[in-house]
């Protein structure tokens, strides 16, 4: 890791244990974010995008025991998801403990997680993690962005921190959500970065 980035993720990672909102690159796009234990700066981010406090923010995680740190069962369908597809950008729904904050978790106590394979974001979660909140860095209803020089002023000037240097976002489509269903069956709830054919490979899709 070069010497500036080192020093950028100190500061950013310095903010995230203080419970502070941070901009960084993953694979797919650039994220808002901040440790997904931390309430309080989960609503900062629901003001600095104007998103409705009723829609979860999905997560981020830089290994597999980062995700048995927050999950509250690691079913086999969910190893198989995993061998198979992470890190990478396919995000899929798991029950998580009832201490993360009800900005990332649904009414049923589900959260949309995936291992990232960026360097950046996986080394802040393992820093500063195990869980980091990764909604897309625009105000809702705004495009997202996978380029620092299109983050907009306004989030830049309500983080705490951020990380614009390279390596950047690859672009393009952000992360495939499913849901498991078991027996080796899944529901995709949002079509992206993985595609319908590569998942029905290993799992079967349910409409």
């Amino acid at each position: 890791m070069n010497r500036d980035l080192d020093r950028g993720l100190d500061a950013v990672e310095a903010a995230l244990n203080q419970g502070g909102v941070v901009l960084y690159p993953t694979e797919t796009l650039y994220a808002l974010g901040c440790a997904a234990h931390r309430s309080e700066a989960c609503a900062r981010i629901a003001a600095l995008k104007g998103r409705p406090e009723t829609k979860p923010f999905p997560l981020v995680l830089g290994d597999m025991d980062g995700l048995a740190a927050i999950a509250q069962e690691m079913p086999s369908d969910l190893l198989l998801l995993a061998d198979r597809f992470w890190p990478g950008p396919l995000s899929v729904l798991v029950r998580t403990k009832d201490h993360l904050p009800r900005l990332v978790r649904d009414d049923e106590g589900f959260s949309s997680v995936r291992i990232t394979p960026h360097p950046t974001a996986r080394e802040l979660c393992l820093r500063a993690g195990p869980a980091l909140v990764a909604t897309s860095a625009n105000r809702s209803g705004q495009p997202a962005t996978a380029h620092p020089a299109e983050l907009d002023p306004a989030l830049l000037a309500g983080a705490d921190a951020s990380v614009l240097t390279p390596p950047w976002p690859a672009g393009g489509a952000p992360s495939t959500l499913v849901r498991l269903l078991g027996q080796d069956r899944i529901n995709i709830l949002r079509q992206g970065a993985v595609s319908a054919d590569a998942l029905s490979q290993v799992f079967r899709i349910i409409s």
